[in-house]
C-alpha cells in the first residue's frame, strides 16, 4: 500500500478509536508506527490534527475540516486497487519480503521459480533483516509479508511451514565429529563462535535453559563467517539445519544430544487485506 495512504488510514483509525493504541491494534501495526506516521502528516501539512491527551486523543478544527478528505481518498483508493487488480489478474505487480539469510538462500529462489512461471511479470524486494526487524516492517507495512520465527507478535497472521533442526558445527577434524550426537555441555570446552545480533539471543536462550556458560570469542550475524571460522579452527559454533543445507566449507556437522528447534512460519499483517499478488505468491511455498 502506498505510504501516503497508510498515514490517511491511520489518521482515520485514530480519531475513529479515539487512541494510537487501539488504531494500532486494528491495522496490525505498533503504537509507535502509528503515531509516527500521523507526526509524519501533520509536517507534511503543517497543520494540528489530533490533540494529545492522557485519556485519548480528539480532532482539532484543522483535524475536523481535513478528515472527511482523507477517508475519501481511502475510499477511492481501495476501489481503485480492486478494480486494477480485477482487470490486470496479476498480470502485473510488486512484492516486499522480509527474510533471514537461511530461507533467503534457499527457499525463496525455489518459491520464486515456480511462481514465475505462472506469474512471469511480478517483482520482487528482499529484505534481510533479523526476526524482529522483520516483524516491524511487516507491522509497519515496509513489507508485505515475511519469513519468522514462532512465536510472532500476535497482531500477525501467520502460516507455519517447517522445523529447523539446530546443530553443532565443528572443524571437519575435530575429536568429536565421529561421535553420534553432540553433547550440548561440549559447548562450554572451547572457544565459542555466536551468531547473534541486536536483540535476537536465540542461541543465548538455549544456553541459558541448559545453564551453560561457553567460552564466547566470536560474535557475528553473519553465518557464513562463522562457518569460514569453524574450518579454521577458531572455534565451534551452532547454526540451523537449513543454512548448512549447502556449504562450500569443510565442516563435520551434528545432531545435539538435546535436540533444538525453531519453527518457521510465513507472516503477513492481515490475511484479509494481503494484495492478490501476495495472496497467490503464499500458495507456492509448498515449493520451498
Amino acid at each position: 500500500m502506498d505510504m501516503n495512504i497508510l498515514k490517511y488510514l491511520a489518521f482515520i483509525k485514530t480519531v475513529e478509536y479515539g487512541s494510537f493504541t487501539k488504531a494500532a491494534e486494528k491495522l496490525n501495526y505498533s503504537q509507535s508506527g502509528i503515531s509516527r506516521m500521523i507526526n509524519n502528516l501533520e509536517e507534511e501539512w503543517q497543520v494540528v490534527l489530533l490533540e494529545r491527551r492522557k485519556t485519548g486523543v480528539k480532532l482539532t478544527s484543522d483535524g475536523m475540516k481535513l478528515l472527511p478528505y482523507a477517508q475519501e481518498v481511502c475510499q477511492k483508493y481501495e476501489m481503485l486497487h480492486r478494480q486494477v487488480e480485477e482487470l490486470n489478474g496479476l498480470q502485473t505487480g510488486y512484492i516486499r519480503i522480509g527474510t533471514f539469510s537461511s530461507v533467503a538462500t534457499h527457499w525463496l529462489p525455489n518459491i520464486i521459480k515456480e511462481f514465475q512461471k505462472d506469474y512471469p511479470n511480478i517483482d520482487y524486494e528482499l529484505l534481510l533483516g533479523n526476526y524482529s526487524e522483520i516483524e516491524e516492517w511487516i507491522l509497519e507495512g515496509r513489507v508485505d509479508c515475511g519469513f519468522l520465527r514462532l512465536p510472532t507478535q500476535t497482531a500477525l497472521d501467520t502460516v507455519p511451514l517447517e522445523q529447523d533442526l539446530l546443530l553443532a558445527v565443528l572443524p571437519a577434524d575435530h575429536p568429536l565429529a565421529v561421535c553420534d550426537r553432540f553433547p550440548v555441555s561440549a559447548f562450554c570446552d572451547e572457544p565459542f563462535i555466536l551468531l547473534e545480533r541486536g536483540n535476537n539471543t536465540e542461541i543465548a536462550k538455549i544456553f541459558a535453559q541448559f545453564s551453560l556458560k561457553p567460552q564466547t570469542r566470536f560474535t557475528t550475524w553473519d553465518d557464513y563467517a562463522v562457518m569460514s571460522m569453524v574450518e579454521k579452527g577458531l572455534g565451534i559454533s551452532m547454526l540451523h539445519q537449513l543454512i548448512l543445507r549447502r556449504t562450500p566449507y569443510h565442516l563435520a556437522v551434528k545432531e545435539l544430544d538435546v535436540p533444538v528447534y525453531r519453527s518457521i512460519c510465513f507472516a503477513v499483517r492481515d490475511k484479509k487485506t494481503s494484495s492478490l499478488a501476495v495472496k497467490k505468491f503464499s500458495e507456492y511455498l509448498k515449493y520451498r
